[in-house]
This record gives structure tokens, sequence and C-alpha cells, in this order.
């Protein structure tokens, strides 16, 4: 019992300065080499590093910080990218954020984009949340509208659940996450075959898939620009570390469901899907009887909003993965009409 007493006030006692070394770290503005960390997309605003320490290494974290452009109405937006998506295909929501008096955070997670790409590294859920806690803090932003998108949903679920008084209003768009693959059957694969299919990727397999999944089987030409941005990083001087930073949240994904756990959200959460988007990790290489019933947005949707406490579902029936790229005047309108509501 005493033993049981000690243990508990040695870990109060850890926790202020754990909490402090996770916050701790620098804000550069540059001038930065336009091949940052293997990616040489030109971003819409000057990006900014956030330069710390995490798992016994200094990393950087990239990130656009966006002033409001109309009256400021003291909020701060916080926006996270899915796994084929850098800051900059926020560009739209940025800018529709900011006329309406956000100041705007999107930063670029480790292992991605214009951020660092470690060689050794533990990616989980919990830990990107650090990180981008450690970099709101920094910027001294200690509460904020969440938004994610896809797997940058996922990892807003897991933020909300470990930071709860941070996340004022939660936006959860088109999620990756909203079922549990390994537990739906999806066999686990390995970092090294992972790692081998995402160093295939090229201009077409990437074009293919956005244009079957993200678009419904449109195409526009503006589309292009986000196809490139990503084959500039898998063919860029960190294309090594690249795909292998990228196979390893694959096995994140897998590992570190959040489906359990919608039932727990606190924050007042918006929920949108589009009910064509078939996105679904592990469907690739899941046997038949499994890949058909995986990634069915128009019954996950109503399923998902149901469990939440405090939630909204917004649901596009004619449309896929990213609305936001794909038809943004609908999307902006539904969101700020939510965030306004």
């Amino acid at each position: 019992m005493r033993l049981s007493l000690l243990s508990g006030l040695l870990v109060a006692a850890l926790q202020p300065a754990a909490v402090a070394a996770q916050a701790s770290g620098t804000i550069l503005d540059g001038p930065f080499p336009a091949d940052l960390h293997g990616s040489n997309f030109t971003y819409p605003w000057p990006p900014r590093v956030f330069r710390f320490s995490s798992q016994l290494q200094e990393l950087d974290m990239a990130f656009l910080d966006v002033p409001p452009c109309g009256a400021p109405n003291g909020k701060t937006a916080v926006l996270l990218h899915g796994k084929n998506f850098c800051a900059p295909t926020w560009n739209g929501t940025i800018r529709a954020l900011s006329a309406r008096g956000y100041r705007v955070v999107a930063p670029d997670q480790v292992g991605f984009c214009k951020s660092s790409k470690p060689a050794a590294y533990q990616f989980s859920l919990h830990q990107l949340a650090m990180n981008t806690r450690a970099l709101l803090q920094a910027l001294g932003v200690e509460t904020f509208t969440l938004i994610g998108h896809s797997v940058g949903a996922m990892l807003s679920t897991r933020f909300a659940l470990l930071y709860p008084e941070a996340v004022e209003e939660l936006v959860l768009m088109c999620p990756v996450g909203l079922e549990d693959y390994i537990q739906k059957g999806v066999p686990y694969i390995s970092i090294e075959a992972s790692r081998a299919t995402e160093a295939a990727s090229t201009y077409a397999s990437i074009r293919g898939y956005q244009q079957a999944v993200y678009y419904v089987n449109e195409w526009r030409p503006a589309y292009d620009v986000w196809v490139n941005m990503l084959v500039n990083i898998y063919y860029g001087s960190a294309r090594e570390a690249f795909t292998k930073n990228q196979a390893q949240v694959v096995d994140m994904v897998l590992t570190g469901p959040v489906a359990p756990y919608f039932k727990d959200l606190k924050p007042r959460t918006l929920l949108v899907v589009g009910e064509k988007d078939r996105t679904a990790i592990g469907a690739a290489w899941a046997p038949p009887q499994v890949a058909a019933t995986l990634g069915h947005f128009d019954v996950l949707g109503p399923q998902v909003a149901s469990q939440l406490a405090n939630g909204t579902l917004i649901s596009y029936p004619d449309l896929g993965h990213t609305p936001q790229i794909s038809h943004p005047d609908i999307f902006h309108s539904d969101l700020l009409g939510w965030l306004s509501a």
C-alpha cells in the first residue's frame, strides 16, 4: 500500500516535467533551403519550422502559420493533413477560415513533406499528437478548433482524447480509422513489405488511386498539382527515409485503432463523409471477402455519428475522400456554418 502511494506520488511529480519537456523547442523563420527535408514543392505561404527534441533526436516540424485576413475573431484553427497530403493541400480551407478571422496553423507531421524524416522513429498517434501539442504550446496556442482529414482525422481523434481541454471544437473529415481494420480481418503487413509498395509509387499509380477514391473517377487538371507534390517527395533527396516513414505510418494506422473510442470524445464534433469514399487501409492486400466489407463511408458515417456525445454528421452522397478539394464551395459553406452555430 505504501509502495503504491509512493509510486503514485512519483508519477504525479514527474508529470509537469514531462509536459514541459514536450513544450520545449525553437520556432525558426528561415531562410530554408528550397529542398527542405526532401521536398522542393513551393508552399503558398512561407513555411516556418519548429525544431524540437523527440525520441532522443533533434527534429524539424514544418508548418504554415497564417494570420486572419478578415477581422480577427480571436480563435485559432489547427489543420492536420492525411497520409497522401501536406499542409498546402489545405490551401482553400486556410483561406476560407482566415477570411472569417481565424489564425490558421497547418503542420507537416514528422515523416511528411517538409518535416524531418528520421531514420529511426517509433510512429504512433500518441507521439504525433504530442509533437503537435508541443508546436502549439511553443506558439502560445492553448485552445483551438481542431480539423483533421483522413489519417489527420484519426490523429485528431487521438489528440482530442489526450487533450480534451485544448480542443474547443473538433472536425473529423473523411476519417481513416472509423473501423478497426485488423479486427475486421485485414492481415498485418510488415514494414518491409509496406515500404516496397511505397517505393513502387509512380505518377500513374498515385493519380489512378486519387482519381478513383478522392474524386470518384472524375479528373480536373488542377488536381495534378497534388499528384506532383507527392511524386516530388517520393523521388526526392529523402526518398529512402520517406518511403520507410510512410510504411511506418501504415503500421501506425493498423496497430493504433481509434474506433472503440469515439464515444469518449468530449468536444462538440462535426463528422464529414463522402458516401462514395472507399478509403480503407489494407483493402489492397486483404482477402477479397474482407476488402469488400471495408471503407463503406455511407454506413460508417451514421454508425460513428451515433456514438458521438455531441456530434453532427454531414454526408455528401456523390463525393469521395476530398470534398475540400473537389467541391470546396459546398464544404467550406457547411464547415463555416457549423463553426458559427
